[in-house]
């Protein structure tokens, strides 16, 4: 198998303004000193991060215990999450914050509320005790299936608080992908709601909770917040309506003094199998690496609104709407519902009524908001913002123009920003002082993360030959294994190269040492023994004035080995016919080379999307080659998508 070729040639490149770089939390002298010893002792400086960043009740004994592939960080330090988050902004020269804004939250139909530092303590304090009075103890896993309200967030610092072990369950799933995950983690304990609002109606979970439920008997008790008031089926003995266990319940509950590798949370994710993988962080390391990071890269000020659209239900909600921002004391925005309702401007309209000043989305998120057309954001006064960042998958650098020039202005420093539900945190990525970014890529690792790309011998590849993207030494941030299954952790991550994890993810470097990340290995395209990645291809479509979004997989072909089909989404009011396929077989010939000129393109309203905004290029591959498709597909947003590409093949 031949390494990965990188066709794409991207040579813009945009400094820091003088002004950012001034008042930057890292500046150009700190970067470079923490980049040398990142390289040098890692361990060293993950250790001066925990001590500077994280709060600790017991110091730890040791930085790190390797073996591998199992890693345990800061091994008998004790610490708590919730006392990071809240008490510790509470007290001292930090007491102000407690009426500082700590979540501004805004619900679809327009409904909004504040929580202060001090109101979230004292809500996450008495829901930490009711879980007690439901009897649940230090260890217990909780499963959570919640629309975007406080409640949510109240709810996983109350786990962390007594050392509950959280599930959250993104409430787009069906009740079937529900009973998986309530199964394999043995919940205790379901919290939900009635419903939430999404596309403008109210969209119920209490039922597919009931339907989850049945014939399952680990479940003890059902908490349920009543968001949208419909009509709820409630079970007696088993299910409590939240404000009714929260009125008399105690604010004071001492927060838990749990070890360093206490496990913090399962997140599943799902698998080319039919069978979700639950991946397992724990306690000390990953607050360190989020909270690091976070302070770093978004270059979080007392004074910012930040705003992440992730929901929590994925892990960026987990690390940069929660945890990572809220344990440096800054304002996190939440929003509950969809980017375009009531109206294609409702993002726009949130960051000027809020005063949002640092914004990180999802190119997916980006490349739709191309597609409705630039009069959208600029009828808004977007001047609040100082910095953006991308999340998710790789950025098409027209894209990234496109973010910089209409949403930033020309003025905000753009994070392109590559990590992993494994991860934890964020790895690769600009830190926006001390680096000239370059549209669509992620620049550089994060300090102390060893990041490489490979051949398939494991050399190290030689610029701009592209390759497998590695990480080689433990990280604080990573994950623990796979809940119930170290086996399949063994076999998924480190069995390709010797203690080395393997990300999924092709990847290049340019001359200047920069990561471009190229898609994952399984999308990578053998054409005429030439190995392709997806992501190349799809940023020269993008990059036509036409193109809104584009999709590329290979299909069998007895020529050669195989073929490019393109799946297309045409910018609103552009006409899709046989002339706008020459044209863009055409421009990707001239961007790229013939190699990669589409056998085919297909043109479509929408692309199958996972419910984060993640392109589900495995269904694409099985449409463009007529098969059925099999595998874990419960994170597919919307089903009919599938269907109408299945339909235009008939």
């Amino acid at each position: 198998m031949a390494d990965i070729e990188s066709l794409l040639k991207e040579k813009r490149s945009f400094k820091p303004s003088s002004e950012f770089v001034k008042q930057a939390n890292w500046n150009k002298k700190t970067i470079k000193e923490y980049r040398k010893l990142g390289a040098k002792d890692p361990e060293r400086f993950w250790a001066k991060m925990a001590k500077k960043n994280v709060s600790w009740f017991t110091p730890w004994k040791k930085v790190l215990e390797w073996k591998p592939p199992f890693a345990k960080w800061f091994v008998g330090g004790k610490l708590n999450v919730s006392y990071n988050c809240l008490d510790r902004h509470l007290v001292g020269d930090n007491a102000w914050r407690r009426n500082k804004a700590a979540i501004i939250w805004e619900g679809e139909p327009g409904d909004t509320r504040v929580l202060t530092f001090g109101d979230l303590h004292r809500e996450v304090c008495k829901f930490a005790n009711v879980m007690k009075g439901l009897g649940v103890k230090k260890g217990d896993r909780i499963a959570l299936y919640m629309p975007m309200i406080p409640e949510l967030a109240i709810s996983i610092l109350a786990c962390t608080r007594i050392g509950a072990v959280h599930s959250v369950v993104f409430g787009g799933f069906s009740a079937e992908a529900l009973r998986d995950r309530i199964e394999d983690a043995g919940a205790k304990l379901v919290i939900t709601a009635d419903g939430g609002y999404r596309r403008g109606s109210p969209h119920a979970l209490k039922p597919a909770v009931d339907d989850a439920l049945e014939g399952v008997s680990v479940v003890e008790n059902v908490v349920v917040v009543q968001r949208t008031g419909q009509d709820t089926r409630m079970e007696a003995g088993r299910d409590h309506w939240w404000d009714d266990l929260m009125k008399d319940a105690s604010a004071k509950c001492p927060p838990a003094k749990l070890d360093s590798e206490h496990p913090l949370f399962i997140l599943y994710t799902s698998g080319t199998t039919g069978k979700p993988k639950g991946i397992l962080h724990t306690t000390g390391g990953y607050l360190t690496h989020v909270t690091t990071t976070a302070k770093a890269i978004f270059d979080l000020k007392e004074t910012d609104t930040y705003w992440c659209t992730a929901d929590i239900g994925w892990v960026t909600g987990h690390s940069y709407v929660v945890y990572g921002i809220l344990a440096n004391g800054t304002t996190s925005l939440m929003y509950e519902g969809v980017p375009t309702h009531p109206a294609p401007d409702r993002f726009w309209d949130i960051i000027e009524r809020h005063r949002v000043t640092i914004f990180y989305t999802a190119p997916t998120a980006i490349r739709a908001f191309i597609r409705l057309g630039d009069e959208h954001p600029k009828s808004h006064d977007l001047s609040s913002l100082r910095l953006l960042g991308s999340v998710g998958e790789p950025i098409n650098p027209e894209a990234w123009m496109w973010y910089h020039r209409v949403i930033g202005g020309k003025r905000c420093p753009i994070v392109d920003t590559f990590w992993q539900t494994e991860t934890g945190g964020i790895v690769i990525s600009p830190i926006p002082a001390g680096v000239d970014t370059k549209p669509g890529s992620a620049t550089l690792p994060f300090p102390g993360i060893d990041a490489e790309v490979v051949t398939e011998t494991g050399e190290p590849t030689v610029p701009p030959d592209g390759g497998f993207l590695v990480i080689r030494r433990p990280w604080p941030g990573m994950l623990r294994g796979i809940w119930g299954d170290p086996t399949r952790y063994k076999e998924t991550y480190w069995s390709q190269y010797e203690n080395i994890y393997l990300a999924g993810d092709g990847a290049h470097r340019d001359a200047s040492g920069f990561f471009w990340i190229m898609g994952r290995i399984v999308d990578v395209m053998n054409i005429s023994g030439h190995r392709i990645g997806t992501m190349e291809v799809e940023s020269a479509l993008v990059s036509h004035q036409k193109v809104a979004e584009a999709a590329v997989v290979g299909r069998p072909d007895d020529l050669t080995g195989t073929a490019i089909v393109a799946f297309v989404t045409p910018i609103m009011g552009k006409e899709a016919g046989p002339e706008l396929i020459d044209e863009l077989r055409g421009h990707v010939t001239k961007q790229i080379g013939a190699i990669a000129k589409p056998a085919q393109i297909r043109f479509t309203d929408a692309l199958p999307k996972t419910r984060s905004g993640k392109i589900m290029r495995r269904l694409l591959r099985d449409i463009a080659s007529g098969k059925e498709s099999v595998g874990d597909t419960t994170t597919l947003e919307d089903y009919s998508v599938v269907a109408s590409l299945r339909e235009g093949d008939e």
